[in-house]
């Protein structure tokens, strides 16, 4: 073993370090294997944090070249649990062990750095396709639920990319054409809920009995549910038209309102009741983050709040050119903004600390009314933990979301687009051309 391997496994910030155990290795010939996995753990954590998650398992791969003591660390299960966790954001282990599970979601997201995926336009049959416009899409690890305007949720399969099932909410007396249009969707592998603009939630179990109405909304109290997501933990709604109850969150297992208050959508308390007879430009989006951090904004506010200790409001922004409600969206601990400038950038959810920033080139507009609640020539953006996605002018365009850079344009055109979402394996987007379905699918064979 010799100072020039370690200059190869060492960067920046880790000299220190590699200096003492060069000191100490002096002494002692044999290196206790916990000691050994610590230093992988922390180097590949350290390469992660300053050039990107790939560029984690170079830096672990030089240090297993030390020596065979070294490479027999590179089988250690806690280990690849240690890294897939910390790395990618996965507890739960989907392949045989948790290095096969790590160099999945590797070359998965390497797949998403070069552009290789397997795109889809996805099919379903049960109506006339013209007459539906879709408002919002959610993604799991096993299925697609789309959002329209007519208040159903239609599921896709992601394995075979095939419409498995249709739910429509329970009838009641409608106020305004728009009232049961699906404002947002939460979609776990076991179970999906939903919202409409009146403010009833409906839960359904995946391959159980039908939809059940789980909370039934009162506007003149609340106002619109103008969108509405969540986690394992909560579901978050944003309601818009009665001032004083812009948030109002409920817990996951019990399905009891445990929170309303806010002021974030006073100030558009006319556009609320406007949604009930024309679907215009979203008023305001919220989004949750793996740590229970909730990012809400409307055109000219974005506030993170703490849902564990929930009216705590964390960090709040005035934005001066106003914010695109549509391009507005939550990745881990990481979230995007674009302002009426197109100007994009990624911050952290907690202290709002700026990660990068660029601008958004090509053609489409910042907002306004029309099919979907995005108007023709709109901008939609959304993120997932390596990549953001912009569409504008009917081109998807694709940034790193570590330093900004543009990566490349998605090659399928999809017209004007009304929702657009990705995960750490799919992109989906839905157009208003022919109300199309569009899935692309990065994970590696």
């Amino acid at each position: 073993m010799n100072k020039r391997k370690w200059e190869v496994v060492g960067t920046e910030g880790e000299v220190p370090v590699i200096v003492l155990l060069l000191a100490w290795i002096s002494a002692n010939e044999v290196w206790p294997e916990p000691f050994i996995e610590n230093l992988a753990y922390q180097v590949a954590v350290n390469a992660s944090r300053t050039r990107g998650r790939l560029a984690a398992a170079p830096a672990i791969s030089n240090l297993f070249q030390v020596c065979s003591t070294w490479r027999a660390i590179s089988r250690s299960n806690p280990l690849w649990r240690n890294l897939t966790r910390q790395i990618w954001g996965v507890d739960n282990l989907v392949h045989n062990t948790w290095r096969d599970e790590y160099v999945y979601r590797h070359c998965t997201a390497y797949n998403f750095r070069i552009s290789n995926a397997v795109y889809t336009r996805l099919n379903f049959d049960d109506c006339d396709n013209n007459a539906l416009a879709c408002r919002c899409l959610a993604l799991s690890d096993l299925h697609l639920a789309c959002g329209f305007d007519d208040g159903s949720v239609r599921l896709f399969d992601l394995s075979s990319r095939l419409h498995v099932s249709t739910f429509h909410p329970h009838q009641r007396d409608r106020l305004g054409p728009f009232s049961r249009a699906v404002s947002g969707i939460i979609l776990t592998d076991s179970k999906l809920v939903f919202a409409s603009l009146d403010g009833d939630i409906h839960v359904v179990i995946i391959n159980g009995p039908g939809p059940r109405r789980a909370h039934l909304g009162n506007m003149m109290i609340d106002g619109t549910l103008v969108d509405f997501t969540g986690c394992r933990r909560w579901w978050v709604g944003l309601y818009a038209a009665v001032p004083g109850r812009s948030f109002h969150v409920w817990d996951d297992e019990t399905e009891e309102l445990v929170f309303v208050g806010g002021t974030l959508t006073d100030p558009e308390a006319l556009l609320g009741w406007r949604l009930l007879t024309e679907l215009t430009e979203p008023l305001g989006r919220v989004r949750v983050s793996n740590r229970d951090i909730a990012v809400a904004c409307t055109g000219v506010r974005v506030m993170a709040f703490d849902l564990q200790n929930l009216g705590l409001v964390l960090n709040e922004e005035e934005v001066e050119r106003g914010v695109v409600v549509s391009s507005v969206d939550v990745s881990h601990d990481l979230f995007l903004v674009v302002d009426n400038r197109r100007v994009a950038s990624v911050r952290r959810v907690d202290n709002f600390e700026e990660v990068c920033t660029f601008t958004v080139r090509g053609g489409g507009g910042g907002g306004g009314g029309g099919s979907g609640g995005v108007r023709r020539g709109a901008m939609i953006g959304c993120i997932n933990g390596g990549c953001i996605f912009i569409c504008t002018g009917g081109i998807i365009r694709v940034w790193d979301v570590q330093h900004g850079q543009f990566l490349y344009n998605m090659s399928q055109r999809i017209g004007d687009p009304t929702a657009l979402i990705a995960n750490e394996r799919h992109v989906a987007a839905s157009s208003s051309v022919d109300a199309t379905i569009h899935l692309w699918d990065y994970s590696a064979i």
